[in-house]
Parts: structure tokens; C-alpha cells; sequence
């Protein structure tokens, strides 16, 4: 039984150039009408754009909620951090933290430095700063994620960078700790009198990394606040205007005593003087004794910074009274010829 032989089939015909376009030119996903794969195409007539489509819509879509929660985030830290410096500034933090006395607090009685308000700007200021890297930081790694890049790698070259960068810039970091402490702690502020051991003189500047002081020789002196390791205020709460006169060793103390308390009566009427008298002043009496003679102080507090005012008028008006009381001065300052009488 013999088998009948096959015919050999005719190849098919090759596909038209108009065919391969339509197959080209159609993508997969614009059999699917009404999708967002239709829509790219055509919108872009792009064919990666279209097969795309469903994943460059997810992924704006979850980027844009990343982006409108991290501003809504910042927009909330900023703005308890701003209640925050304007309660204390207005001194309603404080009402709240002091224990409440029996009698009713009148707002009077609760005054509010302006140093208390710069520092309080300050310490916001610098919060607002570091919660806005913050929330920055955590959304920038969330889109990241969304892209699909590996974190892992990224995050343990960080840390090594940070730790790298931590020994180079420990002198940068110690001094930014120290500023917002001496902020915190109110060590001293703009316009006070310091001695910070390196530099003395009026504070003209209070920054998170340096503090600007001015000396009496109108020097200005940048002093590190990692290398201030003591603070000498002047100006804090009040001062003491000490006014120091040398009387001879054979000065009457007792008659000295009693022109001191009248001078001082005096010079505390005085209405430029008793504008920044918190005390009457006081006669202290013999200070020193040395080999030249006695120093004999009086001394009044003040408030903060005008001491020096009071000190030098005091000082005017007990050389003025002693001089004419003749009281004798050491032989290093001579008593002044009585003056010839009328």
C-alpha cells in the first residue's frame, strides 16, 4: 500500500508594509478604550508613552500625595513652633509653667525682655530651620522609593559620609551646640557687658556658631562658643556701681561717713541718676588699706548696663564734697589748696 506524497504547501505572503505600520503604530493597551493608554496615545502618539501610561499616572498620583503631606507637615511644625515663640514672648508659656500664686497675676508683673523675645526668635527660627530639612529628607527618600531605587545602599553611604564628616567637623559641631545652649540658658545677649576670658566688651551679635563682642577700644572680637568655657555678665538682672575715692590715713573716717551719706542722698535726687537706681546708694565705708592711704567706696545698684553713669557721678560729687570739706588725700593725690575766701 503505497502512501500518496505531499504536496508542498505555498509560502504565505509576506505581511504589507501597511500591516507591520498598523501593528507598530498600535499598541497593546489601546484595545482598551476609555483607559489611560488610549488617552497617551492620543494625546502624545507615543507608543512608550501610552504603555506607560498607567504607571506614570500611579506614580505622579502617590508623588504628589508624598509632596502635599510633607507641606502640610512643615506648614503644621511651623506654625506650633510660631505659637510656641509668640507665647513666650508674650509671656503666656510662662503663666502656664510658673506655679499660679493665690492673688490674680496682672500681665504688669509679668514683664518680657526684649533679649527673652530675640532669643525665643532665635531658638524658632533655628527649630523651623532643622523641621523643614527634616520633613525634606523623609520625602525626597519616599519618592526615591517610589522610583524603585535601593535605599539600602544609599543610606549606609550616608551614614559613613556622616561619620566621616562628624570627626572633620566635631570643632563646627561643638560650636553650634554651644550657641543653643548659651541661647537656652540666657548666658548673655545682645547689648550685655562680657567677660568671655578671650575677648571683654559689649555683645554686638549672638549667632548659632560665633559671638560678635566689641572692646572698649572699639576692637571687634569673634569668639568661637565652643572655645568660651566661662562668661562674665555685667548686665544681667542688675549692677553694681561701685564708686572707690583714696583717702590719706589720717582722714576723720567717721566725718568722711557722714558727707558720703549726704552726697549720696543728693546725687540719688538727682532725676537722670534715679532713673536707673534699683537701690539707694549705700556707703560701704574703708574698702582697702594700702601703703598710700585708705579707699573709701560707696556703691548704689543699679539697672543693667548703667552703672558706669552712676559710678562716675558719684565719684564727681564725692571728690567735689571732700575737696571742700578739706578731707586729705594721699600723698599720691594732694589735697587741693583751700580756696581764698571772699
Amino acid at each position: 500500500m503505497t502512501t500518496p506524497a505531499l504536496e508542498p504547501r505555498a509560502p504565505a505572503p509576506p505581511p504589507s508594509v501597511s500591516d507591520l505600520a498598523g501593528q507598530v503604530a498600535d499598541p497593546v493597551c489601546a484595545n482598551e478604550p476609555d483607559s489611560w493608554c488610549e488617552r497617551f496615545l492620543q494625546w502624545t502618539d507615543n507608543d512608550f508613552l501610552a504603555r506607560s501610561a498607567d504607571a506614570i499616572i500611579d506614580k505622579t498620583f502617590t508623588i504628589t500625595v508624598i509632596v502635599l503631606l510633607a507641606l502640610i507637615t512643615r506648614y503644621l511644625l511651623h506654625r506650633a513652633i510660631t505659637r510656641l515663640v509668640e507665647g513666650v514672648t508674650n509671656s503666656r508659656v510662662s503663666r502656664l509653667v510658673r506655679p499660679r500664686p493665690r492673688q490674680q497675676i496682672t500681665e504688669s508683673a509679668l514683664p518680657v525682655s526684649p533679649r527673652r523675645a530675640q532669643r525665643a526668635r532665635t531658638i524658632g527660627s533655628v527649630l523651623r530651620s532643622a523641621s523643614s530639612a527634616l520633613v525634606g529628607a523623609v520625602a525626597v527618600v519616599m519618592i526615591l522609593a517610589e522610583f524603585g531605587v535601593a535605599l539600602g545602599p544609599i543610606l549606609a553611604s550616608a551614614g559613613i559620609v556622616g561619620i566621616a564628616l562628624g570627626f572633620g567637623a566635631q570643632n563646627l559641631v561643638r560650636d553650634f551646640l554651644s550657641g543653643i545652649f548659651i541661647l537656652l540658658e540666657d548666658q548673655y545677649g545682645v547689648g550685655d557687658i562680657v567677660d568671655l576670658g578671650s575677648a571683654s566688651g559689649t555683645v554686638e551679635a549672638v549667632g548659632m556658631r560665633i559671638t560678635t563682642v566689641r572692646d572698649g577700644n572699639g576692637t571687634v572680637w569673634y569668639v568661637r562658643n565652643g572655645e568660651i568655657l566661662r562668661v562674665g555678665n555685667k548686665t544681667q538682672g542688675f549692677a553694681i556701681a561701685i564708686a572707690d575715692l583714696p583717702l590719706a590715713h589720717t582722714a576723720d573716717i567717721a566725718r568722711a561717713t557722714e558727707i558720703a551719706g549726704r552726697v549720696a542722698e543728693a546725687v540719688a535726687e538727682d532725676p537722670e541718676v534715679a532713673a536707673h537706681l534699683i537701690e539707694p546708694p549705700e556707703v560701704v565705708g574703708i574698702e582697702k588699706v594700702g601703703a598710700e592711704g585708705v579707699t573709701f567706696r560707696v556703691q548704689a545698684r543699679t539697672s543693667p548696663g548703667q552703672q558706669f553713669g552712676v559710678q562716675r557721678a558719684l565719684i564727681t560729687a564725692l571728690a567735689a564734697a571732700f575737696d571742700e570739706a578739706d578731707v586729705p588725700r594721699p600723698l599720691a593725690f594732694p589735697t587741693p589748696p583751700p580756696r581764698p575766701t571772699p
